[in-house]
């Protein structure tokens, strides 16, 4: 049987097919959901600090992919979609695991002839903004092709504390 997390809300990591446009209100509606839930584990879990929903969970930390896309799509920023067939079908972010234990890599994707790769550097600074204002630690820097990605970490310190 299939546990809560594997049954609830997904944030979209830009590897997900496109929303249909009837399902569009109803995604907006579970993503502020989501989102205010965080904010308030955030709340909880960090009495301490004298801002606590500026510091990411140890259960972001523990699953960063999944707190990262939900940051960027909460924020308004569009994830980028696949077709049935797995083609990319949208411009928009795409996040996954990054190259180190607890990271995660961000890019600005699309299909061919979308200008993703013009969009890249505003687009992928503006989630930097997203994420260094939650509390993340995001690096923009240029890769193969010149492409542009953004690695993702939570602070040192946090990561420390949590075993990362």
């Amino acid at each position: 049987m299939p546990d809560a997390e594997e049954t609830g809300f997904e944030p979209a990591t830009g590897d997900g097919l496109a929303l249909a446009a009837t399902a569009v209100a109803a995604r907006a509606a579970a993503v502020a959901t989501a989102h205010a839930g965080l904010l308030q584990i955030r709340r909880v879990t960090n009495p301490e600090h004298p801002a606590p929903e500026s510091v990411p969970a140890a259960w972001e930390v523990l699953r960063p992919v999944r707190a990262v896309a939900l940051a960027l799509e909460a924020a308004g920023v569009g994830p980028s979609a696949v077709d049935a067939s797995g083609r990319r079908a949208s411009a928009g972010y795409r996040v996954h695991v990054g190259p180190a234990p607890g990271t995660v890599r961000v890019e600005w994707v699309g299909p061919p002839g979308s200008g993703a790769s013009t969009d890249e550097e505003a687009s992928l600074t503006r989630c930097a903004g997203v994420l260094r204002r939650l509390g993340w630690t995001a690096l923009l820097y240029r890769g193969p092709r010149r492409r542009r990605f953004l690695e993702v970490e939570p602070p040192a310190g946090l990561r420390q504390a949590v075993g990362r």
